[in-house]
């Protein structure tokens, strides 16, 4: 399943492991948006930025 990532916050003062982890997801500046396949890879990393992001389902 497809899912569409979009970086809704800024990651200026998170910390360094999750803007390395918004950088993994290819997410580069907010409101940019990404294609991933969701993986339990993906699940992850989704989950901890969970408050930077936005999931859709396509």
């Amino acid at each position: 399943m497809k899912v569409t990532i979009t970086l809704k916050k800024s990651v200026i003062g998170s910390k360094p492991d999750q803007v390395a982890t918004v950088k993994a997801l290819g997410l580069k500046k907010t409101n940019s948006s990404v294609e991933q396949e969701l993986t339990p890879q993906i699940k992850g990393m989704l989950h901890k930025v969970r408050h930077l992001v936005e999931v859709k389902e396509n």
